[in-house]
């Protein structure tokens, strides 16, 4: 107890600015420890960090009678409730701390349980376990949102104009803390998967986290150095008697109200393929299951309604690739696996292209592989195989029609019938129709790959021109992968003329390829015009996602004359 006759002095340290922080922080145990006066202490406390605070809390010195004291000049925080809840009479008061946290701080408390983790030797005491009531407190608040959720599933603001080729088709279900509880009590997984409020959200949380972590653990575990091989065959995190318990989570049928079904529906077809891929045993566990929801889903969101590609949806092919996977998966309707192939058909047909030969590369490497210009390797080269790869998971589906199959065989590539033949399984059907579709074998004859050679190989042809001219008409050009190698072939080339590089992109020219053949021309067109130079300096202030101009436009706007007396 602190003489009465010292308060005056210890009041005006407390209330001190000269006081040092490092001072009072290391004066703070002795000086706490001799008064019980909630006044003193209070003031006090208020200088302390959070820091400080809560190795005070753990050590004892501050209890959970400060609290008010401390919460009256600061919020609660993770560490301020571990450090409480490791004394016994306390753990209650700890508890009672959880509401006043945010929600990504509640699982800190479990987390940070351990301060001295990374520093305690083999000589230091092990820390306490964490009480069982915490613990189960914890638990309930990371769980507690979601759940809610799954009872009121509000859509977001602005979720009715939410487009239909986002780029993001997974649901995300808010749910990180209460995975990074559930996974340190497995052994309580079945209790919780059948927990009346939190049941549903621990059957989501597993169906999504369990099998995927279990792997990632693995794999660090087998990339560490002094860790062990991975398993062939691992173990898998649920069992089938968890799996069949969190079957009625599978389908998600809490979301099949939201508005905006076109993407909605999408989204869940998604979400339920990914935990079908991550957990494959349910694709027989819930094969009615799988079937009718997939049905449910493409009939409300139409999503086998086919909509023209929109100009800068980058994503496009990409959607109706994983639509095609994902009713391969889960899917036993004939007509939407027809449908599904229709769709695979009336994609773009790839970019193939054979890049020009690099110099470094074949200095650098003797051992270049011989069949590198072949079909089926280059339409590899910018995953241009993908819609013929998504064709070979279809086909993996009993229920397919073998005729909408022939359909889009009849449509493929030259270069995506070379890669069924070369690198595809699948049934024997399969490979029969693919097989029965001629495929050009001679060098002279056109296989659909745009070949990009060197000069020398140009000047052997009796119009070079004529080739740069292909070069340019040819579908590569509008693929955003491939259109940079064809410009920079074209304008690296000696037969290039200014028709050529009037057709290619004005920022190509002048930006990415050789500028100096640029600048000749922009010198020769200016000259000594003060109004054709303020004009280029107009001209050229376009951004990269501006609408995009051609070089010969960028020409045509430096001079009011007409286009064809310009090229004259």
């Amino acid at each position: 107890m602190v003489n009465a006759r010292t308060y005056p002095l210890w009041r005006e340290l407390a209330m001190s600015e000269d006081l040092s922080k490092e001072a009072l922080n290391a004066a703070l145990p002795t000086l706490l420890t001799r008064t019980s006066a909630k006044r003193l202490r209070g003031r006090l406390l208020v200088h302390a960090d959070d820091k400080t605070l809560a190795a005070l809390a753990a050590a004892g010195t501050v209890t959970a009678a400060d609290v008010p004291a401390i919460l009256r000049h600061r919020r609660a925080w993770a560490g301020l409730v571990s450090a409480l809840a490791r004394h016994p009479g306390q753990v209650e008061a700890a508890i009672a701390l959880l509401p006043r946290l945010s929600s990504y701080e509640v699982e800190q408390v479990v987390r940070s349980w351990d301060l001295d983790r990374y520093t305690r030797t083999e000589a230091d005491a092990p820390a306490p376990p964490v009480p069982p009531e915490l613990f189960d407190a914890v638990l309930e608040a990371c769980l507690t949102p979601l759940a809610a959720y799954l009872l009121h599933p509000e859509p977001e603001e602005g979720w009715e104009a939410v487009s239909d080729f986002s780029k993001d088709w997974s649901l995300d279900l808010a749910g990180h803390s209460g995975w990074a509880m559930l996974a340190r009590c497995p052994e309580r997984w079945s209790e919780l998967a059948a927990h009346p409020t939190l049941g549903a959200a621990v059957q989501h949380l597993l169906l999504d986290q369990a099998e995927t972590q279990a792997l990632e653990g693995s794999r660090l575990r087998a990339a560490d150095p002094d860790g062990a091989e991975l398993p062939a065959d691992p173990a898998p995190a649920l069992s089938e008697d968890l799996l069949r318990a969190c079957l009625p989570a599978l389908c998600m049928p809490e979301l099949a109200g939201l508005p905006n079904p076109r993407v909605t529906a999408r989204r869940t077809l998604y979400h339920i393929a990914n935990r079908v891929r991550s957990n494959p045993r349910l694709a027989d566990l819930a094969a009615d299951q799988l079937h009718a929801a997939a049905d449910a889903l493409v009939t409300r969101g139409q999503l086998l309604t086919w909509s023209d590609k929109q100009e800068g949806d980058h994503e496009f092919d990409g959607r109706v690739l994983r639509l095609a996977e994902d009713l391969a998966l889960l899917s036993a309707n004939p007509d939407h696996l027809a449908g599904a192939c229709a769709q695979l058909a009336r994609l773009d047909q790839p970019a193939v292209v054979s890049p020009k030969p690099s110099r470094t590369l074949i200095r650098v490497l003797d051992n270049t592989d011989p069949d590198h210009d072949r079909p089926a390797r280059l339409l590899e080269r910018h995953y241009e195989h993908r819609r013929v790869q998504a064709l070979t998971v279809l086909v993996g589906n009993p229920h397919i029609p073998h005729t909408a199959v022939a359909d889009v065989l009849n449509g493929l590539h030259p270069a995506e019938l070379a890669w069924i033949a070369e690198k595809a399984g699948g049934p024997d059907w399969f490979l029969a129709a693919a097989a029965a579709i001629p495929v050009p074998e001679d060098e002279d004859e056109d296989d659909g790959v745009v070949r990009l050679v060197d000069d020398e190989e140009l000047g052997k042809h009796p119009d070079p021109a004529a080739v740069l001219q292909s070069w340019l008409d040819s579908p590569a050009t509008g693929e955003i992968l491939s259109r940079s190698e064809v410009y920079r072939a074209v304008v690296k080339s000696r037969y290039r003329t200014l028709e050529h590089l009037r057709q290619i992109p004005a920022d190509e020219v002048l930006a990415r390829h050789e500028p100096d053949v640029a600048l000749t021309i922009l010198l020769d067109r200016c000259g000594r015009s003060t109004d054709r130079w303020e004009a280029l300096a107009a001209a050229m202030t376009f951004d990269y996602d501006d609408e995009e101009i051609t070089f010969g436009e960028l020409l045509d706007s430096l001079d009011p004359a007409p286009a064809s007396a310009q090229t004259s």
